[in-house]
């Protein structure tokens, strides 16, 4: 399932400059890189098992969320949209982390994925 995750974001990314500049004007890579890392977030909890762990990552979410509105609302130039869109992408990678690594660590099963270069490393 996240191999499928990863196949659709990695699309999302190839078709993304043409489609958003489309539908909302021009969009920096930064802005890309984050509306990938969001097809990663976990849509439920790994295991079905709602924990700590769990309301810990949506509440990292929702403040990432609130975090990025607030950064593009004060923003002044592309250099501050830029930073607002790669520090939330970065919040989401980690959240999604951490929220991983703890419930591994408690011994549920969490999905891996590997992408291979063209000289299988």
């Amino acid at each position: 399932m996240m191999y499928a995750k990863l196949l659709a974001a990695t699309a999302l990314l190839a078709m993304a400059p043409a489609a958003v500049q489309a539908q909302e004007g021009p969009v920096s890579y930064e802005e890309q890189l984050a509306q990938v890392e969001t097809q990663l977030v976990y849509q439920g909890p790994i295991a079905g098992v709602e924990n700590d762990y769990w309301f810990n990552y949506q509440t990292d979410l929702a403040e990432a969320r609130k975090e990025l509105t607030g950064d593009l609302r004060g923003s002044s130039d592309a250099e501050d949209n830029r930073d607002a869109w790669e520090e939330y992408r970065a919040e989401l990678a980690d959240a999604r982390g951490d929220y991983a690594k703890e419930m591994a660590e408690k011994g549920y099963p969490v999905g891996e994925v590997r992408v291979l270069t063209d000289n299988g490393r």
